[in-house]
């Protein structure tokens, strides 16, 4: 079985619509991708004259210890990084941009839009992707390397560097920081029947388990896949 090409599909700003007729994928799938995720700390203490009797209370405080208390100041969104590679010395096309530039347009606004287009980027279903993949994103970084030229000047080959930073559905976003919610794994032979019957004790409230999930097919779950589990009300 040959294996799922990395698909861009461009979506709503509501992310309610695909635009999966302006969908396309890349022509080799990348050798390696990154991942990253800033959280923000900020540390307790400073100077007692600008902050007043309360500052001097905590720096009174922080000199009992070997290193200053960490408050949470909240996280940043994911960062997604492709390393892409494009090749038309065998294929139909005879300029590489021809196939670049469908990844530049995700760069620029249309006419009756505001800002770019945010774009889910899929890869496959099933298995340790299923933790990273689909990605919503908007490209905040596009860099293109062209390395082989024709006798005319044409680009025939280029790699490209697409950094993306994680667009997130806010409805799904506060379902997944809803201190209520719980997650599982999915194991061999489990069933979203089966499950709700489990944590719900009710396999008829399977329904639940998928809509947070958006499962469309809930016959056809991927072993490995990290599953949202919503408490009752």
């Amino acid at each position: 079985m040959k294996p799922e090409k990395l698909t861009f599909t461009p979506m709503s700003r509501d992310l309610t619509k695909r635009f999966d007729e302006k969908a396309f994928r890349v022509p080799f799938n990348p050798n390696s991708y990154s991942i990253s995720k800033s959280v923000t700390w900020s540390q307790t203490g400073g100077s007692a004259g600008a902050a007043g009797k309360k500052s001097g209370q905590d720096n009174a405080t922080q000199r009992h210890l070997d290193a200053p208390t960490l408050n949470f100041g909240g996280g940043a969104s994911r960062q997604l990084t492709l390393n892409l590679f494009f090749d038309v010395t065998e294929g139909p096309d005879t300029d590489v941009r021809v196939q670049t530039s469908k990844i530049v347009e995700l760069t620029r606004k249309d006419r009756d839009q505001k800002c770019p287009l945010p774009c889910e980027i899929s890869w496959g279903g099933g298995g340790a992707n299923d933790y990273d993949f689909p990605f919503v994103g908007v490209i905040t970084s596009l860099t293109q390397n062209f390395v082989l030229f024709d006798g005319d000047g044409k680009p025939l080959r280029a790699n490209l560097t697409v950094s993306m930073t994680e667009y997130p559905d806010p409805e799904k976003n506060q379902r997944q920081t809803d201190p209520e919610l719980t997650t599982r794994i999915v194991k061999r032979g489990d069933t979203l029947s089966g499950i709700a019957g489990e944590v719900y004790s009710d396999p008829s409230l399977w329904r639940i388990i998928a809509e947070a999930n958006g499962l469309d097919d809930p016959r056809r779950l991927a072993v490995g896949r990290r599953m949202t589990i919503p408490k009752l009300r």
